[in-house]
This record gives structure tokens, C-alpha cells and sequence, in this order.
């Protein structure tokens, strides 16, 4: 059986610009994931960043990527629209996308959503969050116990403004008494699309072994599409397909 081949979107702006986050992800979020990623049986990672040509996504790197990791924060706008149409195409087609964390912002997680807002309260002091799975046997929550408990994150509270989601995996609580829906599944088209809250660039989020795991299994719930298999350069974009 073939790996499944992922490829992890970042900024990368955050590391550059912050010490302290350079000190927690020396190499960038990107390659943090990827490097666990590229650690677990059957997964094989790469990465793209912003600020390389065409934000890292051509269509060699899109035509061989079967789910696509999205992490953004400060340059949302900065991301072509010809970029975003190209990989809202993919997802339709069947590429998987997982959007983390401040991706809620991305222009691809709003296109796919039909919404322009996603707000949120948010709090950013460092607070304790425990996620708690509350389907436990669905694939993303393999392997988990009761809850996921973060020491230290930035808050996000309801009302998240999405469309509610197929399937929700996970609601964190925060000390401060929020919650929120922060394992959310949809799809759109043949795309299996999963968002997932954890994972404030100064914290050290994406070392946590238990979100990782996340992660790889949400990679590996993302990839089940049959059409994903195919080269996207012989797929008709969904909406012209008759």
C-alpha cells in the first residue's frame, strides 16, 4: 500500500519575526508536524511556505499531495486568490485539508465554508485547555483517552461563527470557563476537511504528543477519498463534471 502523501502549509512569518516562537520551532511549525508525520507508518510529509513561489503550492506539489495541513495567522490576505481557487479545487476533487488553529481566518477554509467571518472570542493569557473527545470511536480520536488537557494556550470561546459541522469530535473547555467546537468534520465535494483549535504559535502546542497524534490521525481520516488517487490534471473541476 502507498504512503499518503501530505504536504504542511505555514506562514512561517511568526518565526522569523518572534524570538520566542523561533525558540519553540527553530525549523517553523511546518516542519515540526511534518517531522512527526514523516515518523509514523505509511505517512510521508512535505512542506510549503508563504513566501516561496506560488506560496509553495504549484501544481506538481498539489498534484501529489493527498491531504494538505493548513496553519496561518498573519498574512491571510497575502495568499493569491488564483492560489486559493486552485486549492479549493483540489478539495473538491478530493484532497483532504486539515486547517489549524488561526487558520478558521484562511481564505481557503472560507471559501469551502461559504463564510467570510469566522469570529470568535479569544483570550490570549496562557490559559489551561482540556479538549474533551466526545466521540471517541471515530478514527481522529484514535488512540485517546477521556481528554487532551493543554497547560498553557490561547483561548477561543463561542460563538464560532461556521456552518455547524458534519461530524464534532472535540469541545474544549478553558479556565476561564469557555468552551468551544474545536475538532470539527465536513466535506465538501469529494474533500474530507477537518479543523482542528490547538496550536498558538508561543506555546509550545505542536510538541504536544496527543495533539500530533491528532493530527496523523486526521491525515489518515482525510486521505479516504477514492478521487484523491487520481492525478488532478485529468479531473474536471467538480462543478463542470456532468
Amino acid at each position: 500500500m502507498s504512503n499518503i502523501n501530505v504536504t504542511v502549509w505555514n506562514e512561517y512569518r511568526h518565526e522569523k519575526q518572534s524570538e520566542q516562537v523561533k525558540a519553540i520551532y527553530p525549523e517553523g511549525i511546518h516542519r515540526a508536524i511534518a517531522n512527526y508525520l514523516n515518523g509514523q507508518d505509511g505517512l510521508e510529509a512535505g512542506t510549503a511556505v508563504l513566501d516561496e513561489p506560488e506560496h509553495g503550492l504549484t501544481d506538481e506539489v498539489l498534484d501529489r499531495t493527498d491531504v494538505l495541513i493548513w496553519w496561518g495567522h498573519l498574512a491571510h490576505d497575502e495568499v493569491s486568490d488564483e492560489i486559493v481557487e486552485k486549492v479549493r479545487q483540489r478539495v473538491l476533487c478530493g484532497m483532504g485539508l486539515i486547517v489549524l488553529h488561526s487558520g478558521h481566518g484562511s481564505k481557503i477554509f472560507q471559501a469551502l465554508m461559504g463564510t467570510n467571518t469566522g469570529a470568535l472570542k479569544w483570550r490570549d493569557d496562557g490559559e489551561k485547555e482540556r479538549i474533551w473527545i466526545i466521540e471517541p470511536g471515530h478514527p481522529i480520536a484514535k488512540g485517546l483517552g477521556e481528554y487532551i488537557e493543554i497547560p498553557k494556550e490561547e483561548m477561543y470561546g463561542e460563538r464560532f461563527e461556521i456552518p455547524a459541522p458534519d461530524e464534532l469530535i472535540f469541545i474544549s473547555w478553558f479556565e476561564g470557563g469557555e468552551v468551544f467546537r474545536s475538532g470539527c468534520c465536513y466535506k465538501r465535494g469529494q474533500g474530507h476537511i477537518f479543523y482542528f483549535r490547538p496550536g498558538h504559535e508561543t506555546f509550545p502546542v505542536y510538541h504536544h504528543p496527543e495533539v500530533l497524534q491528532v493530527i496523523a490521525n486526521s491525515v489518515r481520516w482525510a486521505a479516504k477519498s477514492e478521487l484523491a488517487k487520481f492525478s488532478y490534471g485529468r479531473v474536471a473541476p467538480l462543478e463542470t463534471v456532468r
